[in-house]
């Protein structure tokens, strides 16, 4: 009997993306390999890394003004390498502070600049998302969390800005469809909707790599990997490939399109039952932020 997981971490993955794991696990495309041996420089790994850039390009509506990264190191990592990267010691960047992620984001940039709260709903609990806002025009940048998995707040309208626009959206890509030439830097984790934990998507404005003055280790450089297409060193071959598949399967299922009207459905399934049943009591103040 099939399980179902309601825990933190990782989430569910398509059978048919399973199956076809599986399969690649035992004997990759025919050729006598699992993918959990094949070279990271191989033709095989080479067209599979390609597939999975280019997947990510189409579901988003990706310009070639963007460099497609695949990481290591979780979200996590990236809440200081986005400043590390971004961000020089007299520079100031602007935060939305709507949940735990957002600030533990935070807590990591203030080792890199000067980092201002510009609005949160800490004060609530985190129970609604921060809107009308002042956003400076000198700032480097505007950091928010798209979606916010322990307080169930996700943004629905984006805030207008001239400033560089860096998100967090490990929760919610591929979940429905996003404006993504609004934004500079997208990451986000891939054990919520593009796949296993193991791998991170870095979406990044060309423009913006290489403007930092201070040394950058090679690994800690956005710009090391996107000049090296993500094989700078060994990147983690089995969870892109999966990541790969899960992809192909949204293509398959309609793209983002689907995607959306799909778990608007299933979310108003839930919360249908929340606001009917005494029993339960919502935790978002404002519905129109609910996730």
């Amino acid at each position: 009997m099939k399980k179902h997981n309601f825990s933190a971490g990782p989430a569910a993955l398509p059978a048919s993306v399973m199956v076809e794991a599986a399969e690649g696990v035992l004997n990759l495309n025919g050729i006598g390999l699992s993918i959990l041996e094949i070279s990271h420089r191989s033709a095989e790994f080479t067209a599979i890394i390609e597939k999975a850039e280019a997947l990510v390009r189409e579901l988003l509506q990706l310009s070639d003004e963007y460099a497609v990264l695949f990481l290591t190191g979780g979200a996590s990592t990236q809440f200081f390498l986005a400043p590390m990267n971004l961000l020089k010691d007299d520079e100031k960047a602007g935060y939305v502070d709507t949940g735990s992620w957002s600030s533990k984001a935070i807590k990591e940039a203030k080792a890199f600049g000067q980092i201002e709260v510009l609005a949160s709903s800490k004060e609530d609990n985190y129970t609604y998302i921060p809107k009308g806002y002042d956003i400076p025009s000198d700032l480097k940048y505007l950091h928010l969390t798209s979606n916010n998995t322990i307080f169930g707040t996700q943004f629905k309208d984006w805030p207008e800005t001239e400033v560089p626009f860096v998100a967090d959206m490990s929760s919610d890509i591929f979940s429905r469809r996003i404006p993504a030439d609004r934004f500079d830097l997208i990451y986000s984790g891939a054990q919520k909707n593009l796949g296993p934990a193991g791998v991170t998507l870095v979406i990044v404005r060309k423009s913006i790599l290489g403007r930092m003055e201070r040394h950058l280790p090679s690994m800690l450089n956005y710009k090391t990997h996107a000049d090296k297409h993500s094989t700078y060193n060994t990147p983690p071959v089995f969870p892109i490939f999966v990541s790969m598949l899960t992809m192909q399967w949204v293509k398959d299922q309609g793209g983002l399109v689907a995607m959306e009207q799909h778990n608007e459905e299933k979310a108003q399934l839930i919360y249908d039952e929340i606001d009917r049943n005494p029993l339960f009591q919502g935790t978002v103040s404002q519905a129109g932020d609910r996730s």
